[in-house]
């Protein structure tokens, strides 16, 4: 993104502080040409403005996206919280160096100039992110989860629902969405997970769960890999809202 375009970003930012206590729209702010064009054609499967209205997201808020990549929902949660906010960006030394580096350049470049400036990078490892505990609002990850209990195993699973667990505060949120997968079929292999398995996992840690359909897509058999042409980024999805009970 060239400078001007950076500017225009952080001028539309700076505006929400400046404007009613609101600020402007999500929708406005994501519509904006100041967001790389890749971005904004991705919106239209991935629905980011309801994503954060059923999360219950708000200016101000304190959020983290887990595994976050490149950084496509960093910089919705960006603009979500508004300069009020904070967005923490995680990524592990994996997630950053797979594929020549890519995630870890395409981070760089989304941040250069300090072009979101309520967000913060934070390069650990999910057992180590050195987040106080009940210091965070809210916390998205996308497409992550199933590499983590089919790669790793139930009990990483768990753990990686109880360290968010941790640092939510009373009432905050975990955002998880993930491709949807059939019970007979080898996940692990087509990149896929079954929601029940992931509902399950979350109730073990502790969390409320709500469902959402905003992202399924019937026309997905859920039978490919995810990366498969035919069906790539228009994948069968679940979304999960897995609150942490009110002390």
């Amino acid at each position: 993104m060239n400078a001007p375009a950076r500017l225009g970003l952080a001028a539309l930012l700076a505006l929400g502080s400046a404007c009613a206590p609101s600020g402007p729209p999500l929708e406005t702010l994501l519509a904006s040409d100041t967001r790389a064009a890749e971005d904004r054609a991705r919106d239209e499967g991935r629905k980011p403005s309801e994503v954060v209205a059923f999360l219950g997201i708000e200016r101000g808020d304190t959020v983290v996206d887990l595994i976050a990549a490149g950084g496509y929902y960093t910089e919705v949660l960006s603009l979500a919280v508004g300069p009020e906010g904070k967005v923490y960006a995680q990524n592990t030394a994996f997630v950053l160096k797979m594929r020549d580096g890519v995630n870890d350049r395409a981070m760089s470049e989304r941040l250069a100039g300090n072009r979101l400036p309520n967000v913060v990078r934070l390069d650990r490892e999910l057992g180590d992110l050195g987040l106080a505990p009940g210091s965070v609002d809210a916390a998205v990850t996308a497409l992550n989860f199933h590499d983590i209990y089919n790669g790793r195993g139930p009990q990483a699973a768990g753990a990686f629902l109880d360290t968010v667990y941790t640092f939510l505060a009373p009432g905050g949120v975990l955002g998880l969405i993930d491709h949807a997968g059939n019970p007979s079929a080898d996940n692990e292999k087509l990149h896929r997970i079954e929601e029940s398995l992931a509902v399950a996992a979350a109730r073990e840690a502790g969390f409320e769960v709500e469902r959402s359909d905003l992202l399924r897509n019937p026309a997905d058999d859920r039978s490919r890999f995810v990366f498969d042409p035919e069906v790539r980024g228009q994948t069968d999805r679940f979304l999960l809202k897995l609150t942490k009970p009110a002390e």
